[in-house]
């Protein structure tokens, strides 16, 4: 064998102690993606028409503008995690799974911004 103590093979192979968290982090985002879901689902179809004019009086109250940016920031954030996971999962060349991730998280803050900016401009009535 020559490969020291069998504690010696094996070191740094086990567990990094994050998983759980993570884990955890994304049944959060799903069970918050779920109510918000529901919230928006119910909202719209609440809505006496749909409406351009409409749907921007709904959006400019502070209410429905603050449960949509919610929405936006649970949403990617839960799917930033998933595609995340997957990444880390199948690509095994480490300079690959660092460039993945980095574009995955600049691609997931500017969604965030956009969605965000577009409810703060419609909530404001700047349509």
């Amino acid at each position: 064998m020559g490969n020291g103590t069998s504690i010696g093979r094996v070191r740094g192979l086990g567990a990094a102690h994050s998983g759980s968290h993570h884990w955890l982090v994304i049944r959060y985002t799903a069970i918050g993606s779920m109510l918000l879901t529901v919230w928006f689902g119910v909202s719209i179809l609440l809505l006496p028409n749909l409406g351009h004019a409409t749907v921007l009086e709904w959006l400019a109250r502070p209410v429905p503008a603050t449960a949509m940016a919610l929405f936006i920031l649970v949403n990617i954030w839960h799917a930033r995690l998933g595609i995340q996971v997957v990444i880390e999962d199948y690509v095994h060349e480490h300079a690959n799974k660092f460039a993945a991730i980095t574009a995955l998280n600049l691609l997931s803050f500017a969604g965030a911004a956009f969605g965000l900016f577009c409810v703060i401009r419609l909530a404001l009535g700047g349509a």
